[in-house]
């Protein structure tokens, strides 16, 4: 017999609450929709008190949601839950998460009584409970919570009407066999435990997430939350792709099924990457760029004779394509919208007439035009509205001084051209974007790598600004490093304008960034 995990995915509240991983609302509403195609049971959406903006995405994803449940996230207070309620309610199936932090450690932040805070959970959960049908509560840092203590909250949360008990390791403290043992002896002796969903969300300060949200599972929780890609504050959450295809791999000792379609996360997983500016390391698993590579001789050789003899499960069962069909300059349109759709890419006609300019013009330059290529070439200018337009660059460099970049770029159609210096042609270029648009956003990280091998591989670089509160994340490639950096600098830019625009001058994006938040 097999049981059912629910699967929570918070990306899109606890994930973006990584810095400088906001999210714009269009990219919420994709996600979202992504999320619930591959069969999430529980997306929760966002912090509806934090901003107007945040409020506005889980709003628009509760009344989009098709068979998904959107949850939002609430502090133990009235205000906090009445926002929540009055975003989620659109939907099919919505859900209030509240939280306090019940450690020690948090309990010394609003400094309340043992009693004081019973009092609040009993209130706040009452308070949900009245609004929706479907209340989660969280114990925030169960794991460093007193035994007596976390037992005692959990029973009130019950008693008050939750209907799921989330028990989080808020800092990624414990380990699989007392995660296991914590909510075995939850389910145990809390009364009322067999009526509710017991929950597990783990951090991965130490490296256990993955490991102790399935020992969770074998101790008796039904619902994981997770994020894709693992996307989360300090060293990330618990990875979605992992615990799923674990449980699905090893079905044999964890005898547990969920909705999701698994050969929909690569997909996803490269579209979390793009919008949160946040690469896939390649030796990541199920995700990462290496995860089916093989490259030793003797693991080549096993590979040819039994791909199961160094593989765990297939690349087609997370949407990776089973054989490769090689592009180059002479490939059609038809090729290479085949090798799209195999990429897990639904484009239009006009995307693929753009795309296939691009491609032309990369094969010209290469011999050999590898997926990650292509995926690099969809990502060019992906999300941002062109307000500001590379056009030209030429840099000159070297040993003999200060670099030179002669830059023209279009403002609103309008082509400027200027010349700058710097140390080095990447700052030189950015001085030339300053000049051409004068900002005072922050350069917070500036990430190259290369796409491929080989000289002549593109580079995909990452920029992250930070301006008047508003973060933003461009990124591009192309075979010229200094190129792909101006076209992932200006990607940046327009997005910070696109969401100047939206908010208005000074407005944060995140007003409320509560560390750790329900977890």
């Amino acid at each position: 017999m097999t049981d059912h995990v629910l699967i929570f995915d918070t990306t899109l509240r606890d994930g973006e609450q990584s810095p400088g991983a906001t999210m714009t609302h269009d990219e919420k509403l994709e996600i979202a929709e992504m999320l619930d195609e591959m069969g999430v049971d529980i997306i929760e959406a966002g912090f509806p008190i934090a901003s107007e903006g945040d409020f506005k995405a889980v709003s628009e994803i509760a009344k989009r949601s098709k068979d998904a449940t959107i949850c939002g996230l609430a502090r133990a207070n009235f205000k906090d839950i009445d926002r929540c309620w009055e975003a989620v309610k659109h939907a099919e199936s919505p859900r209030i998460h509240t939280f306090i932090g019940t450690s020690p450690l948090h309990r010394a932040i609003p400094n309340l009584t043992m009693d004081e805070m019973a009092d609040r959970i009993h209130d706040c959960v009452t308070r949900a409970r009245n609004l929706c049908d479907n209340v989660q509560w969280s114990s925030m840092d169960a794991t460093r919570t007193e035994w007596d203590f976390l037992k005692r909250t959990i029973d009130i949360a019950i008693k008050a009407g939750a209907t799921t008990i989330n028990i989080p390791d808020t800092v990624g403290y414990t380990e699989p066999g007392e995660s296991a043992d914590l909510i075995r002896r939850l389910i145990a002796e809390v009364d009322g435990a067999d009526e509710v969903i017991f929950s597990t969300h783990c951090h991965n300060d130490l490296g256990m997430a993955t490991a102790n949200s399935l020992a969770a599972v074998n101790g008796g929780a039904r619902q994981i939350e997770c994020t894709i890609n693992g996307l989360g504050e300090r060293a990330g959450n618990t990875a979605l792709e992992e615990v799923v295809m674990a449980m699905r791999v090893r079905h044999d000792i964890m005898p547990f099924d969920t909705r999701i379609d698994t050969t929909k996360i690569m997909a996803i997983s490269r579209r979390v990457s793009t919008v949160s500016g946040f690469p896939v390391q390649f030796n990541k698993a199920i995700v990462g760029k290496n995860a089916f590579a093989h490259e030793s001789g003797i693991h080549q050789d096993g590979m040819l004779k039994n791909r199961e003899t160094f593989e765990v499960m297939k690349p087609e069962d997370v949407g990776l394509a089973g054989t490769s069909l090689p592009l180059g300059k002479h490939s059609g349109r038809a090729a290479l919208r085949a090798k799209l759709d195999e990429l897990g890419f639904d484009l239009g006609d006009n995307e693929i007439k753009d795309i296939f300019v691009r491609f032309k013009e990369l094969a010209d330059r290469k011999k050999e035009v590898y997926d990650d290529d292509l995926i690099a070439l969809v990502r060019i200018n992906e999300g941002a509205e062109d307000h500001l337009k590379l056009v030209e660059l030429k840099v000159t460099c070297g040993t003999g001084g200060p670099a030179e970049a002669v830059l023209t770029m279009e403002v609103d159609g309008t082509r400027h051209t200027v010349t700058d210096t710097g140390d080095g042609p990447v700052d030189a270029t950015f001085k030339a974007v300053r000049a051409i648009h004068p900002n005072q956003a922050r350069l917070e990280l500036y990430q190259v790598h290369a796409v491929t091998e080989g000289t002549d591989a593109q580079a995909t670089v990452s920029v992250r600004l930070a301006e008047d509160g508003r973060i933003a994340t461009g990124s591009s490639a192309d075979t010229d490093t200094v190129v792909a950096s101006a076209r992932a600098y200006i990607n940046a830019l327009n997005r910070l304008l696109v969401r100047l625009e939206k908010t208005g001058p000074g407005a944060d994006v995140k007003e409320i960034r509560y560390t750790d938040a329900g977890e």
